[in-house]
């Protein structure tokens, strides 16, 4: 029966060390994640302080999901880790433990390209995309259209040539003043402000790729121009600079995302990622299904940041198809 398979799933890529166990169901026996709040006072992840952070908690959350499931270590199937795209000491964290417990318990050890988990996190709903459908995957190191034929062929249809739609968010938020991390603050602000109070440069760039490098560059001279004619320019616009900027990066990605949905003439469309949480994509993945009469679908919350629910669904996959790695597998931070 599919709930005798029990994977462990450990999530490290970047700044959240995470924690799942599912069985073959898709039913989801443990999940935690551990954010590392040390990063704040930087003004974004270091590197280095996130892989001791990684190496101080998980073990325990380890412990955690034996404790309160009940289930012995022998009962696992196997064990999934993240091993591309991240941060290389994080990663490297993640990758050593999940080989350890490959190892000592002789079990099945599957590598898990972690933008291919964000996708697979529509999964972790009974309401789900049927496949082929197109993704649009986006978090602060990558935007991505993405044609997934199945829980194992994902094609990359376009992506930023430079900088990634979450990171210009961060980088826009820090300009304002709200800190690290900055999206969040931005969209809850853009919800009270007004989206066509200030226009900003389009960006051409050929086919289905994108580049958000120039927009923090235009944004930061429209500061500079703001405040020039007003000291106090963005506190008196801050709600309709946050409405007016989100409004442009959501455009700038669904000009993209309409035409690559004309071309694959999918019926489901989707949205993943941490950013896949912001109010502004998600009511425009809405209006362009219901435009278009296709069918939309986004992660919770809690599934759209790095976490190892969404690598735990996504090992299901390659364990069905017994996609395994040997121990010298190697991790792929980008």
């Amino acid at each position: 029966m599919l709930q005798t398979v029990k994977i462990l799933a450990i999530e490290s890529s970047c700044d959240d060390t995470s924690v799942a166990l599912i069985d073959g169901e898709k039913n989801l026996l443990f999940h935690k994640i551990s954010t590392q709040k040390i990063h704040n006072k930087f003004g974004g992840v270091v590197p280095e302080l996130a892989a001791r952070e990684h190496l101080s908690r998980i073990t325990p959350l380890v412990d955690e999901c034996f404790q309160q499931t009940k289930i012995s270590k022998d009962e696992l199937s196997a064990i999934a880790f993240s091993n591309q795209p991240g941060l290389l000491g994080p990663l490297f964290v993640g990758e050593n433990f999940a080989k350890a417990y490959s190892l000592c318990l002789n079990k099945p050890l599957i590598a898990i390209n972690h933008l291919h988990a964000h996708i697979m996190a529509n999964f972790l709903s009974d309401d789900h995309p049927e496949f082929p459908f197109l993704c649009l995957m986006v978090s602060g190191g990558n935007s991505q259209i993405v044609h997934v034929v199945d829980e194992n062929n994902f094609i990359v249809l376009g992506k930023t040539i430079d900088d990634a739609v979450g990171e210009a968010f961060d980088k826009i938020a820090k300009m304002l003043g709200l800190g690290y991390p900055g999206g969040k603050q931005i969209d809850i602000l853009a919800q009270q402000g007004d989206p066509n109070k200030f226009p900003f440069p389009r960006v051409k760039v050929p086919n289905l790729d994108y580049s958000f490098s120039g927009i923090k560059t235009a944004f930061k001279n429209f500061l500079i121009n703001g405040e020039r004619e007003d000291s106090n320019f963005i506190q008196n616009n801050l709600k309709d600079i946050c409405a007016s900027i989100q409004k442009h990066l959501v455009d700038m990605l669904f000009d993209k995302f309409v035409k690559a949905i004309k071309v694959t003439k999918v019926k489901d469309i989707a949205l993943a990622g941490g950013v896949a949480s912001n109010s502004g994509l998600r009511e425009r993945l809405m209006s362009v299904a219901e435009k278009n009469k296709l069918r939309a679908f986004y992660p919770k919350p809690i599934f759209c940041t790095d976490n190892a629910a969404m690598i735990a669904v996504c090992a299901l996959g390659k364990f069905k198809s017994a996609d395994f790695v040997d121990l010298d597998v190697q991790v792929f931070p980008n």
